[in-house]
């Protein structure tokens, strides 16, 4: 039973200690409406990468929505929504359609 005890207790240590290194990666779900969105997912994902820490960028895992994966320590979520809209208004399309 100790030994049992002390292989559960190196485990649970070595996770601990293992999980500040990705404590930072996060995944922000950002929702992609509107008639011509579709069309400019291009211009959206390249906004979107010119934010430092942005890892990936999905556009397929949810119809109409980017998931995201961020190292939250070097960029927020609403700079994510920012250069959404900003890749909106560069293409012509009035944010929030």
């Amino acid at each position: 039973m100790k030994r049992i005890l002390a292989c559960a207790g190196l485990i649970g240590f070595a996770c601990m200690t293992a999980t500040p290194a990705f404590a930072a990666e996060q995944k922000v779900v950002l929702m992609i409406g509107g008639k011509f969105c579709e069309a400019y997912l291009g211009d959206v994902d390249t906004a979107l990468k010119k934010n430092h820490g942005v890892k990936t960028v999905d556009f397929k895992s949810m119809k109409g929505h980017a998931v995201v994966t961020i190292d939250g320590e070097k960029v927020k979520a609403d700079q994510l929504s920012a250069a959404v809209a900003g890749s909106k208004e560069t293409a012509g399309i009035a944010p929030g359609r």
